[in-house]
């Protein structure tokens, strides 16, 4: 077992010339099989509004936006999972935006359905895809309470939160100035909480958003704390920022592929003994998404064969055959997921109907 500092982690961080290569090289130590991991899963956004407003958005919409969703019907999200029922999807991603029913628009049509909050619809359209549909749900909309994680636990077999970053420092900058729900402090108790709760859960950190490589660190080091306590972690996005002419933070310089190089490397080495999956979004690196995989990332997360990436609304999916082609032509082989990894599928992390669901799904897979 290797046990790596924050000096360690740096020395990584800010490698250069052939130490890069030796740090890349050092992760297939942690490679158990040549096997690289994607869930097929269908996005449904349930709500585009979100109390927060980062300088890097692309999903969030202005409720006067007569484009934006303000909130799903129940007859709509149904038809949507029928679909990917027929395309072999097996995740249900709902992702709505943080504390939607803040804004009036969203409450008043929240009421029209019988609704008091968003957390209770949301609870009700994942009990409908369980009962209704072969899908597992997998909710992710921004923090939660432990009293709502208690909730949303009992019909999801898996969850999700980003943390990006957990320096308060970048809530001065454009990137979450505006955002009071990206307070890392918030991020890091909710993450906590489905610890608690276990609830098998995803996170991750942004690159190229005003960190600094020390911030970096920090991150994956406050990750890796909550996971050496609870054990939840199944899987750690580390996403790029991608610039695009419509957010605030148009100008700022991408992320270099060395700086994504550097960070996968590092959170492969720091979480090795973890057993815990990292996951590089290939819709973000169509030219580079390969070399990750030489630096230790194993998973390409959830990818659709329907739904665009609603996040990155100018990033399609890659084709499930290009996929296979990448992960080939880099010398491993693809396999399907579910959106719960397998080791978390047993009673001590899901409820009987969940577990049930899920081993069936497993069985067939």
């Amino acid at each position: 077992m290797t046990n790596y500092s924050k000096e360690d982690i740096l020395s990584i961080l800010n490698a250069k010339d052939s130490d890069i290569l030796k740090y890349m090289n050092q992760t297939a130590q942690y490679r158990k099989d040549n096997l690289i991991t994607y869930s097929k899963n269908v996005f449904i956004p349930l709500t585009e509004i979100c109390r927060n407003d980062c300088g890097y958005c692309n999903f969030k919409k202005d409720p006067s936006d007569k484009e934006a969703i303000i909130l799903k019907t129940k007859e709509e999200v149904l038809n949507e999972l029928k679909i990917a029922e027929k395309y072999g999807c097996k995740e249900a991603l709902f992702t709505f935006g943080e504390d939607a029913d803040e804004e009036e628009v969203v409450l008043k049509r929240l009421n029209e359905f019988g609704y008091d909050n968003m957390v209770d619809y949301v609870v009700d359209i994942c009990q409908m895809t369980l009962d209704e549909t072969s899908l597992l749900p997998h909710s992710n909309g921004g923090n939660f309470s432990y009293e709502a994680l208690e909730k949303l636990k009992e019909v999801n077999a898996s969850m999700g939160l980003m943390l990006e970053n957990s320096s308060k420092r970048l809530m001065e900058l454009p990137t979450h100035n505006k955002s009071p729900g990206k307070n890392p402090e918030l991020r890091l108790e909710t993450i906590t909480n489905a610890g608690k709760l276990k609830i098998p859960y995803t996170t991750g950190i942004l690159i190229g958003i005003g960190e600094t490589t020390e911030e970096i660190a920090e991150s994956l080091f406050a990750i890796k704390e909550i996971n050496d306590e609870y054990g939840h972690i199944q899987e750690i996005i580390i996403q790029n920022f991608t610039s695009t002419q419509d957010i605030e933070m148009c100008d700022w310089p991408e992320p270099s592929l060395l700086d994504m190089i550097r960070t996968v490397t590092a959170a492969t080495l720091l979480f090795g003994d973890s057993d815990v999956s990292i996951q590089v979004p290939p819709n973000l690196n169509y030219d580079t998404a390969q070399v990750f995989l030489l630096c230790g990332a194993d998973d390409w997360g959830g990818v659709s064969p329907l739904s665009q990436d609603y996040v990155n609304p100018t990033s399609p999916w890659p084709t499930l055959d290009m996929l296979d082609d990448l992960t080939a032509d880099a010398g491993f082989e693809l396999i399907e997921r579910l959106c719960i990894y397998e080791k978390y599928i047993n009673d001590e992390w899901l409820n009987d109907a969940l577990l049930e669901k899920t081993l069936n799904l497993l069985k067939h897979q």
